[in-house]
């Protein structure tokens, strides 16, 4: 079957789930091109929230390619939200997940039985690793160029596999570890503080995924709302935002240890 254009929907706070993602595209669209025209390539980034509601991708001619982080073992509740503003009618899909070198439990399975709540059917479904958001002293410099060679492999095989079927919906779903109910993820009491150097240019207040930080005085942060995401830390013009605190110190320490031991990327497809 031919296609012409490919839907990467990410929610990306350090960026590195959008540039696995891209990688992704990358791939699939090398494999989609290699007998005619490449499909274009069109992101939405649902990070700040600006989903574009009753977007709807139809069955023919198009792939919806789902790259969400993982936190605490699931997709972030407000990225799980704002997918349900996109809707398949039977759309081929690939997901992704990306995850700090932990593990990624849960999130992978969920993010494929979104995908088919709303409509798409996924036929592959991928889990990479990154840099950790809170502790980025685990996997740092991850997604490395292994990484990204192995991201845009799985692209290009996910799209030969599309490619290759006469009829999409044919095609098996692919068996996504996980399990159900879904873990409940607990109470993250680490939470990104400024330091005297923040001029309350408001960029984090801006850009922060969930509202937690008060424009009129960037230098609070909402902890009920905060979801830990370290999207005000890469974004700080001023490098003025972190964790910190003795109980930040004593769980890096515990986490570091724990879990610095590379982790690979694992791929699941429909064949």
């Amino acid at each position: 079957m031919k296609y012409h254009r490919i839907n990467l929907i990410y929610f990306s706070a350090t960026l590195t789930t959008r540039e696995t993602g891209r990688r992704i595209a990358a791939g699939m669209q090398a494999a989609l091109g290699t007998d005619g025209p490449a499909p274009e390539i069109v992101e939405y980034d649902i990070t700040p929230g600006n989903a574009q509601a009753g977007e709807v991708m139809p069955a023919t001619g198009e792939i919806a390619l789902l790259a969400m982080p993982v936190y605490a073992g699931r997709i972030p509740a407000p990225a799980a939200l704002r997918l349900t503003c996109f809707r398949g009618a039977g759309t081929p899909a690939v997901v992704a997940c990306v995850y700090g070198n932990r593990a990624f439990d849960d999130a992978l399975l969920e993010l494929a039985d979104t995908a088919r709540k709303t409509g798409f059917r996924p036929v592959a479904a991928g889990a990479f690793v990154a840099r950790h958001s809170i502790f980025p002293q685990v996997a740092a410099g991850r997604p490395d160029s292994r990484d990204l060679k192995a991201a845009r492999e799985f692209g290009y095989r996910s799209a030969a596999l599309l490619q290759g079927a006469h009829d999409p919906a044919t095609l098996p779903t692919p068996a996504v570890p996980g399990n159900h109910p879904y873990k409940t993820p607990g109470p993250i009491p680490l939470h990104p503080r400024a330091n005297r150097r923040c001029n309350a240019c408001g960029a984090c207040a801006r850009q922060c995924p969930v509202g937690a930080i008060d424009p009129a005085d960037p230098r609070r942060t909402d902890k009920t709302r905060c979801i830990s995401c370290a999207r005000c830390i890469s974004i700080c013009p001023q490098h003025a935002r972190r964790f910190r605190g003795l109980l930040y110190r004593i769980a890096r320490a515990k986490f570091v240890k724990a879990h610095s031991t590379p982790q690979e990327p694992r791929t699941f497809l429909a064949e």
